[in-house]
């Protein structure tokens, strides 16, 4: 079984913010999926069940707001007795310009609060990340705002395009070809 988890922030205010493109990613997954999301309080989180690739997999979006997203996922990661190598996190990545997608198992936080605490809740790092390049402010004082604003148009249809990339690999995602997975994703096309 897969945990699939998007990160971002819970409520209105939040919603078109960049920092919820784990959000975004996971929402077009459910619509695509079948799927349906529901408040589950014991998993602190929007969750729900689905088979993608004829594999059974959790999607979940923490309530817990981003620097707590670990204790969403532990719950729900240590009830089934899912593995963290089975864990995937789709989250905003400021390193990467809007409009790229990377996957990778394990690694830093670069500086991304959700991303800790889901390595201290799991207790390890190995975890895959599906980082959605969000692009960077140029200025570190800056990171608070520009991650808590809505992208301009130009950047959402880049953000947009990531995601679509990141959904046509989750069929290998879902089977556990994380490399096949990475391939496409990192592979420029022609």
């Amino acid at each position: 079984m897969k945990l699939i988890v998007g990160l971002g922030n819970p409520g209105s205010q939040y919603e078109r913010t960049r920092h919820n493109a784990g959000f975004w990613l996971i929402d077009r997954l459910a619509r695509s999926a079948g799927a349906h999301l529901q408040n589950e309080p014991r998993y602190h989180g929007l969750a729900g069940r689905t088979t993608i690739a004829g594999e059974s997999c959790w999607l979940l979006e923490p309530q817990t707001f981003m620097n707590l997203s670990g204790r969403s996922v532990a719950a729900l990661a240590n009830f089934y007795k899912i593995d963290p190598s089975d864990v995937i996190v789709a989250n905003d990545e400021l390193d990467l310009p809007a409009g790229t997608v990377k996957m990778k198992l394990g690694g830093g936080f670069a500086g991304h609060n959700g991303l800790r605490d889901i390595t201290a809740q799991l207790g390890t790092r190995d975890f895959w990340r599906l980082r959605l390049g969000i692009g960077h402010p140029g200025d570190k004082s800056l990171v608070h705002s520009y991650v808590l604003n809505p992208p301009r148009p130009e950047e959402q249809s880049l953000i947009d395009e990531s995601i679509d990339r990141a959904l046509g690999v989750i069929d290998w995602i879902a089977r556990g070809d994380y490399e096949a997975a990475m391939l496409r994703l990192h592979t420029k096309p022609r």
